[in-house]
């Protein structure tokens, strides 16, 4: 009696089908079975279409034996695509309690696979979510964690400044290594996130983003595929963390950098690195830190690239280091400060004094004013 062997594909279909979830409600049967209507006051958007939740989860990479948290679910469908698509455990965060009947069906049919936590992401810490054996140095290959989310629009960008801010310090999830995002935006800020310097739409989420992670955009969902539809349509972005940032200076120091800098954006540089310094010595001090980063004074903001904006980041790293207080320096809060600027009085002289003669050697200089690890070699 002979015995049959299965080829590698059949082997590998049956393999996929074990995995898969068995036949359920489908996502828009179960809003209605359980009226989950869209909150506005929460930016709700629902995705039904499985084709897409798909197209979703497969731009995050592959799923298989990975652990993926999941952020705001809603009722499920992108859940039900991670889960068919072979991922070894499911993290759920959910704000919205009112989804937990459709959740609890999930769960009920994948013992051991979904976990459920309520609570709201923006204060949300994944740091102790994973088993141990799942960090991995940040040198090494990326993680096999994944986080996947359906954003509302009203968190997105909050949400992903401070994780930008937690993978610069390695802290929260990416404790565990180079965790990747794929995550949905308006299609605006999308593009934004991935613009370069040859287009306008070019902002502190461009810098902030890119120059801690590769950012790429995978694809555009109508809005007609949501419900309730949206005024815009929605992009899918990925970020890989990078091994090493582009800007070396603590991410505090960046954002005010980038911020400041892009105060008016399509307007030239110089405006936005003024506010950075208190008025007495704004222009002065703008202009070395052009001078001493070797940025031309006259670029649009939205022009400098990363480069130029390490380089103006480094240069005011060096200002703040023989001027501490310029750091604590916040414009809006202290341009109307008489007293503020009264103690500044009896260090204007000498800083300025200081700031003209450095100048003026920069340029008398014929050499270049980076050394090989690119630091200025000028210093107040």
């Amino acid at each position: 009696m002979s015995v049959s062997v299965a080829s590698p594909s059949i082997r590998k279909a049956l393999l996929a089908a074990t995995q898969r979830l068995p036949p359920l409600p489908t996502i828009r049967d179960l809003v209605k079975l359980y009226k989950l209507n869209a909150i506005k006051q929460l930016s709700q958007n629902f995705l039904m279409d499985m084709n897409l939740t798909n197209k979703i989860v497969r731009a995050a990479g592959s799923m298989k034996n990975c652990y993926v948290c999941e952020v705001g679910p809603g009722p499920g469908g992108i859940t039900r695509s991670i889960l068919n698509l072979g991922a070894k455990k499911v993290l759920l965060i959910e704000k919205d309690k009112r989804f937990k009947p459709t959740l609890d069906i999930l769960s009920s049919y994948t013992p051991g696979k979904v976990e459920t936590y309520y609570g709201d992401v923006l204060s949300f810490n994944m740091s102790q979510l994973f088993p141990e054996e799942e960090k991995k140095d940040w040198d090494d290959t990326v993680s096999s964690i994944r986080i996947i989310g359906n954003l509302p629009f009203s968190v997105s960008t909050p949400l992903i400044i401070r994780w930008l801010k937690d993978i610069s310090y390695k802290t929260n999830v990416w404790r565990y290594g180079r965790v990747t995002l794929t995550l949905t935006f308006q299609e605006e800020v999308a593009e934004r996130l991935v613009a370069d310097s040859s287009f306008a739409q070019r902002c502190r989420l461009s810098i902030m983003a890119q120059y801690l992670c590769h950012v790429n955009y995978k694809f555009t969902i109508p809005g007609s595929a949501f419900v309730p539809k949206p005024d815009v349509n929605v992009g899918v972005v990925k970020f890989i963390p990078r091994k090493k940032p582009l800007i070396n200076q603590p991410f505090e120091l960046v954002e005010k950098v980038v911020r400041q800098t892009f105060h008016g954006r399509r307007k030239i540089c110089f405006h936005g690195i003024k506010t950075l310094f208190p008025e007495l010595l704004r222009d002065e001090l703008a202009e070395y830190m052009l001078q001493s980063a070797a940025v031309n004074r006259q670029t649009r903001t939205f022009q400098l690239t990363i480069e130029e904006f390490s380089r103006l980041c480094d240069s005011y790293a060096k200002i703040c280091e023989k001027y501490p207080h310029i750091r604590d320096y916040n414009c809006r809060e202290h341009l109307a400060d008489e007293s503020w600027q009264e103690n500044w009085n009896d260090n204007v002289t000498t800083i300025l004094s200081d700031v003209n003669e450095a100048s003026k050697d920069y340029e008398r200089s014929d050499i270049n004013i980076f050394d090989d690890d690119g630091n200025t070699t000028l210093g107040l």
